[in-house]
């Protein structure tokens, strides 16, 4: 019963339909498209997979694992820590917003069903403008309180960051249905090599740069003509 609880749970946070409103963020993809770096399926794959090796493993997905880590061990100022921490790190001001926003919108929908007490005293942080919410940093300590393993909470983080990218190049490229079903098929040993990467990634690497990515997030936010917020 333990294992469908837990297993329920992990589909349930890592659901890419979730309606906290990441649909609407493309998180700097659009700008690698309207520049046409990304053009076609392999481009597409090789944007996603390249994200996940060299952006998400060593930030979101990092911060995922600490949180979930803190969690564990009750220590809310190690949590506030990472939360600063993170939002440091997210220096284009969309995807510091978007990271923000989705974070509050998880602790909503997750609330409803059970209140802890650990993530009770990080709202109050929230509110009291000490902590700002980030996605990642919430993702994993429901991970943690839910009781899911820390490898498939990642590979769950994973999952569902590689779908909303595969997703945005979808309609963006504009790629087939099925070509963006192939694409996520040919990442599944991507993914979970990466979730094994980020348990044993030295702290020290934790915020690696990505100055690429950090330009394309901020031209976004002047691209004559968008469709997504990020």
């Amino acid at each position: 019963m333990n294992n469908i609880k837990f297993l329920a749970s992990l589909l349930h946070i890592s659901d890419p339909t979730l309606p906290i409103g990441g649909y609407s963020h493309s998180n700097g993809l659009e700008t690698y498209i309207q520049n046409k770096v990304v053009h076609n399926a392999a481009t597409a794959q090789e944007f996603v997979e390249n994200m996940l090796k060299y952006n998400l493993k060593y930030n979101d997905g990092s911060f995922v694992k600490l949180a979930y880590e803190a969690t564990e061990s009750g220590d809310l100022k190690a949590i506030l820590d990472l939360d600063q921490e993170c939002n440091a790190l997210k220096c284009p001001r969309e995807i510091r917003q978007a990271s923000q926003k989705l974070g509050l919108r998880l602790i909503k929908i997750f609330k409803r069903h059970e209140n802890f007490p650990f993530m009770e005293a990080y709202e109050e942080a929230v509110r009291s403008h000490e902590a700002s919410s980030h996605y990642c940093i919430v993702f994993g300590m429901y991970c943690s309180l839910m009781k899911i393993p820390l490898q498939e909470a990642l590979f769950g983080f994973y999952y569902t960051s590689t779908a909303g990218m595969i997703t945005n190049a979808v309609k963006l490229v504009p790629l087939g249905q099925l070509d963006g079903q192939d694409i996520l098929f040919r990442l599944y040993p991507i993914m979970e090599k990466t979730a094994q990467e980020t348990i044993t990634l030295e702290r020290e690497y934790v915020g690696l740069c990505n100055t690429s990515f950090d330009i394309r997030c901020m031209q976004h936010e002047r691209l004559y003509s968008r469709l997504y917020m990020s």
